[in-house]
């Protein structure tokens, strides 16, 4: 919060205030500057109603009273509003618990370009949800005795991976209470699609191209065959070929039941950069759009209700 004095002062950075709907005051807390030259005490003396945009932030109005042991009388120095901080873990949690009896045990597939973050945000789903974590991609890599993603598509080409890929998706059909990270060209092939939505809700993590390629070229190219054989360097290389890939799957990604999309997150929480989205703030909002879907007439059906 940020309240402007009648003189220049440091500013405060955050306001104590313990129920807002309860107690109509608060206290506010001033930069070192303020307090060594005029010892001011500030009393936050208003309403506070709250106006949310989401159950994330809380836009918060406010007037600040003044009063001093010096030179101030007490007066209303501004008005305006803040964003309330709040408890990722505990909003994640509440979120899973409202959504169990919709989900009601059933598996979530999340696709996605390359590097979108579906291993990370799914065992943060799985972890709340009580789910077990599956990375397909570890499967398949099992069943090939070992050889990574990058190692079967340089001896056995592409056609024999999504092979493997859509055997792996098959055998997950079946069970229940998984969180599963599909590889990137999983939507490619229609019957992944039957595997994945016979008893699961799919999920599109939507992340913009310039972000992926950022996260790719940061970590590298060499764990990613379907670069190695792009010009450039690794951030043009990525950037190229995600968007040839986007061009290519994004009808099919757009057949999910449910899509996160960052950059509504970042525009919903305020941010400029999907960048500073957490992945716990990705996966609120997985958990906010899969509990959309099933609420619906067609996901209510799939889920058994």
């Amino acid at each position: 919060m940020e309240a402007g004095v009648a003189r220049k002062l440091q500013y405060p950075t955050w306001i104590e205030s313990e129920s807002f709907g309860r107690k109509p005051t608060g206290s506010l807390r001033f930069g070192r500057r303020l307090w060594e030259d005029q010892k001011v005490r500030v009393v936050v003396s208003a309403h506070f109603p709250v106006q949310a945009s989401s159950n994330r932030n809380r836009s918060v109005s406010f007037e600040v009273s003044c009063s001093s042991y010096k030179n101030f009388s007490a007066s209303t120095l501004e008005s305006g509003s803040f964003h309330a901080p709040y408890d990722e873990t505990l909003t994640l949690k509440n979120k899973s618990q409202e959504i169990e009896p919709y989900l009601n045990g059933h598996s979530v597939y999340l696709v996605g370009l390359m590097g979108s973050g579906k291993t990370t945000v799914g065992k943060i789903l799985s972890h709340v949800l009580s789910y077990s974590f599956i990375d397909s991609d570890t499967l398949i890599e099992q069943e090939v005795n070992g050889m990574s993603v990058a190692e079967i598509f340089k001896l056995h080409g592409e056609n024999f991976f999504r092979k493997k890929e859509s055997e792996v998706l098959q055998g997950l059909s079946s069970k229940k209470k998984l969180v599963v990270s599909t590889g990137g060209g999983a939507v490619v092939w229609d019957q992944n699609w039957n595997y994945m939505q016979k008893k699961g809700i799919s999920v599109w993590l939507d992340v913009p191209l310039e972000a992926l390629a950022q996260r790719i070229a940061a970590v590298g190219t060499h764990s990613r065959p379907l670069l190695h054989h792009e010009p450039g360097d690794p951030y043009t290389k990525a950037l190229k070929r995600l968007s040839y890939l986007l061009e290519q799957r994004g009808k099919n990604y757009a057949k999910a039941n449910a899509r996160v999309s960052l950059e509504e997150i970042a525009g919903k929480l305020g941010y400029t950069d999907v960048s500073d989205l957490t992945p716990t703030e990705i996966a609120i909002e997985a958990l906010e759009q899969i509990e959309g879907y099933l609420k619906k007439e067609g996901g209510m059906a799939i889920a058994g209700l």
